[in-house]
């Protein structure tokens, strides 16, 4: 399992827009990718379970990734949240 922390520098926070393009981004995948913020958490690949975890500006989250191509994964999800949120 590889995972990496990211604060949240969007003002608006993990909204509608750019939550559907992590859903797409995590279907490049065959790894599973979890997000984590305050003991919850939520399967990347589902819109509505990533929008119930209420992300905010500055909120810290975990990203979490395992599977066969997690490495890259990863990798490429960070640069994902950097670039978007």
């Amino acid at each position: 399992m590889k995972s990496f922390e990211h604060l949240v520098l969007d003002r608006i926070g993990l909204h509608a827009r750019p939550a559907g393009m992590l859903v797409r981004e995590t279907e490049k995948y065959a790894s599973e990718v979890v997000l984590k913020k305050d003991g919850k958490q939520a399967d990347a690949s589902k819109l509505m379970k990533l929008m119930s975890l209420g992300v905010k500006y500055g909120d810290v989250v975990t990203v979490e990734v395992s599977g066969e191509d997690e490495a890259e994964a990863c990798e490429r999800l960070e640069a994902f949240f950097k670039e978007n949120l």
